[in-house]
């Protein structure tokens, strides 16, 4: 079974710490520890308290605990504390997906689970969002992407990298589709709680038997560095994905179980910030588009600090953020990372100047290239 790298991934490991400007993030600005201390309203003292022993592999009963009130129905015996949503994910896919097995996965989307099931040997196949519906689903489409024998489909709502999130229609029209041929369905939900605008996306969890949500500390809370997600799912799925976790990273490190327990309690201050920080800088993504309307199209995200550009400049999307990321020491996210040709993501969650540096390098770079 031939591996296939996460070229993502490694773009962004490469090169995301060696900028000037990072726009290549799809949250937002992360919390520093002392902010976070005080938005919890923790002693410091409690967390030099802490002991660095082995934490519960599964998460401490307490922070699953305190995910499980999240999904309206779930217990803690429906929690999974994963070390982030990437590894939610592979540990779905390494419990479902046996070599030959039919996973379905939207596009465009964050390749993770597509690329975990082609170097496990699984079958891919896809059904597009398409950007003269919305980002939405050709119905029509999914029905005959989905199809009977799939073990497995992916869905990421809202969604990266389009910041779309899915019309009631087209999430119903998904699940019918799924029971009809009696498949898994994932959710990847990590974005939910960074809506731009609207109410928070609602989660497809307790409407079908076989629904498993990831979600995680990543995106809408601010706090990746603590690299905490998890897995809801029926219970007896969580025992057989748990089992899979002790052959991956054990658990996670009980410094940040602790952190992120005292997070989730703070969660309505937490997401406030997050909404804020959206509000406030895609008004500065937006002005800046605009600006630059002769050269790029785009549709504004719903949620997660991201937007979607097209381009209609004559370069193949991963030699355009390679020329600007070399001339403009900017980092962007190539189009062909998500399965798409022409488009760039574009993260808006950093601080504000740095947003503002970011854009007008970026602008720099891309009227440069317009010109030659």
């Amino acid at each position: 079974m031939p591996f296939v790298p996460f070229e993502l991934e490694r773009w962004q490991s490469v090169w995301e710490n060696r900028v000037r400007f990072n726009l290549a993030e799809s949250g937002v600005h992360p919390l520093s520890v002392d902010e976070l201390l005080e938005i919890t309203d923790t002693d410091p003292g409690m967390l030099g308290a802490q002991r660095l022993v082995y934490s519960q592999s599964n998460g401490t009963d307490a922070l699953r605990g305190a995910i499980a009130p999240l999904y309206p129905g779930a217990t803690e015996d429906n929690v999974l504390v994963t070390v982030g949503s990437s590894e939610a994910n592979f540990v779905i896919c390494w419990t479902l997906l046996a070599p030959g097995e039919l996973a379905t996965i939207e596009v465009p989307n964050y390749l993770q689970t597509w690329g975990v099931a082609r170097s496990n040997g699984a079958d891919v196949n896809t059904f597009p969002l398409k950007a003269d519906l919305g980002w939405e689903p050709d119905l029509d489409e999914m029905r005959a992407a989905i199809r009977t024998g799939t073990k497995l489909v992916v869905v990421t709502n809202p969604n990266n990298p389009t910041g779309r999130v899915l019309s009631a229609g087209a999430r119903d029209a998904i699940l019918e589709r799924v029971q009809e041929v009696g498949a898994w369905l994932l959710v990847d939900e990590v974005y939910q709680g960074a809506e731009r605008i609207g109410p928070m996306t609602e989660s497809c969890w307790g409407r079908y038997e076989r629904v498993v949500i990831t979600g995680g500390l990543s995106k809408a809370w601010g706090l990746p560095g603590l690299r905490i997600g998890w897995i809801i799912g029926p219970a007896e799925f969580i025992k057989e994905a748990w089992s899979r976790q002790d052959y991956t990273v054990i658990g996670p490190s009980a410094i940040s179980d602790f952190l992120a327990t005292r997070a989730l309690g703070a969660r309505d201050k937490i997401l406030e910030r997050t909404r804020s920080i959206l509000r406030d800088n895609y008004a500065t993504m937006e002005e800046w588009l605009r600006s630059h309307g002769d050269l790029l199209s785009w549709r504004a995200p719903d949620a997660g600090a991201i937007c979607l550009v097209e381009y209609n400049m004559n370069i193949e999307s991963a030699a355009l953020v390679e020329h600007l990321r070399a001339t403009q020491d900017v980092l962007l996210v190539p189009g062909v990372h998500v399965g798409l040709s022409n488009h760039l993501r574009i993260g808006f969650g950093e601080e504000p100047s740095q947003l503002t540096g970011g854009l007008e390098a970026l602008g720099a770079g891309l009227r440069s290239l317009a010109a030659d």
